[in-house]
């Protein structure tokens, strides 16, 4: 990648996200990398009933482990999935995993992600 800010038009900075980038909050801590970039879908879950992760049986979990992303309640994770996200973790002693909506990624420069929001915003795993 360049090392420039890109912009893209349309779906912002997150369409230039890729897995394995290095993620920094607002404050310039380092949060982690990037584990899954998710591109919004506005009509991903409906007010007509579409359901999130609705059971899809032990083996379809075995063999799609992240069919069920993002692992927030329900109401967040319908608003990550119109609006799209970042899936970053953070491994070490204390391990952490955090969604980051779309908006809150203001640029991406060389092989890095820059949020707008410190960590203490972001939606953590449950």
């Amino acid at each position: 990648m360049v090392g420039v800010t890109q912009e893209a038009a349309g779906s912002g900075s997150i369409a230039q996200v890729q897995e394995g980038m290095r993620v920094y909050d607002s404050a310039g801590a380092d949060l982690g990398e990037v584990v899954e970039v998710k591109l919004g879908d506005p009509l991903a879950v409906t007010e007509e009933g579409q359901l999130i992760g609705e059971p899809r049986g032990l083996l379809g979990v075995v063999l799609d482990p992240a069919a069920n992303e993002p692992h927030v309640p329900g109401e967040l994770a319908q608003g990550l999935l119109r609006e799209g996200y970042i899936k970053i973790h953070h491994g070490g002693l204390r391990r952490h995993t955090w969604y980051a909506p779309a908006r809150a990624v203001s640029a991406v420069d060389g092989d890095t992600v820059r949020l707008s929001v410190a960590k203490d915003r972001l939606l953590p795993e449950q």
